[in-house]
């Protein structure tokens, strides 16, 4: 497994006992915003991962021809909240059976996919998706790429915490509010007090 690529953003350093994980599966908006609000995840950063271009910027990777999927890295306290927890959230809140698509969002920045940072990472994520499509949750087989991890990418400023500084944009309100009010229903007894 490849170490940790570092990031060039100093917020995102992990905090001592935290833990990593990186995931894709549609608009970064709507991962950070629901992730920002479960107990045991200390930071969301929402950025690019999984692609070719050295410095991907949000108008490269949205043109689809830099390789990279719109993602959200978390550092949460593992014993408030463990990873398959975060990867029962994840299959939750987006369709990992549509290839390169959530919703009208399309192409490969879209994709669903779990960045692993070390075995056990990797474990957990082929069991879910195997006990995921032996139950068959979903309608047709899960599409999700379970990888390691790869360069991480910050994206601009303005993309963290967007649903929070923009509830009233139309994209978060047809799209990441329902997702939000979806996980908050679902995970009721898991949201952080100030969630």
């Amino acid at each position: 497994m490849p170490a940790d690529t570092p990031t060039s953003n100093p917020s995102a350093a992990p905090a001592p006992g935290s833990a990593v994980a990186t995931l894709a599966g549609g608009c970064f908006w709507c991962l950070e915003a629901v992730f920002d609000d479960l107990q045991g995840v200390i930071d969301v950063e929402s950025g690019y991962c999984g692609g070719q271009m050295a410095n991907p910027t949000y108008a490269a990777v949205c043109d689809g021809n830099t390789g990279h999927a719109e993602a959200v890295r978390l550092h949460f306290d593992p014993a408030q909240v463990s990873f398959r927890e975060l990867l029962q959230v994840f299959f939750a809140i987006h369709d990992p059976t549509t290839l390169n698509r959530q919703g009208n969002d399309v192409g490969t920045q879209y994709r669903s996919a779990i960045y692993c940072h070390d075995t056990a990472q990797r474990e957990a994520a082929e069991a879910m998706v195997a006990e995921l499509e032996r139950e068959r949750v979903f309608p047709r087989p899960i599409v999700t790429e379970v990888v390691d991890a790869a360069p991480w990418h910050p994206a601009e400023a303005y993309h963290q915490n967007y649903f929070r500084d923009h509830p009233g944009q139309g994209y978060c309100m047809a799209v990441v509010a329902p997702k939000l009010a979806k996980f908050r229903k679902l995970y009721a007894t898991r949201l952080k007090s100030d969630g």
